[in-house]
């Protein structure tokens, strides 16, 4: 699990502390492309009526997945060697 935090913290995809409303997934997905966390919501939103269910099974997922930007990530993990 540690590899797969690590991962996203690389990517740039972390849950930030400000911003959340219920866990931070949607905040942390905004943040990650440039984009208004209501906007990224709506999409969610939208798809959830498009798809049924899908978002039930997406946010909790990635609500697992994707580490808290105050979560503690090893250098050599944040900044691979090249």
């Amino acid at each position: 699990m540690n590899a797969i935090h690590a991962n996203f913290a690389r990517q740039g995809l972390v849950r930030p502390q400000d911003g959340r409303l219920l866990g931070g997934v949607c905040a942390g997905v905004a943040q990650r492309f440039g984009m208004d966390p209501w906007a990224v919501r709506a999409l969610f939103v939208t798809t959830l009526v498009v798809v049924p269910g899908s978002q039930v099974v997406v946010y909790p997922l990635l609500w697992a997945l994707m580490p808290d930007n105050g979560a503690a990530v090893p250098a050599a993990d944040r900044y691979p060697a090249a």
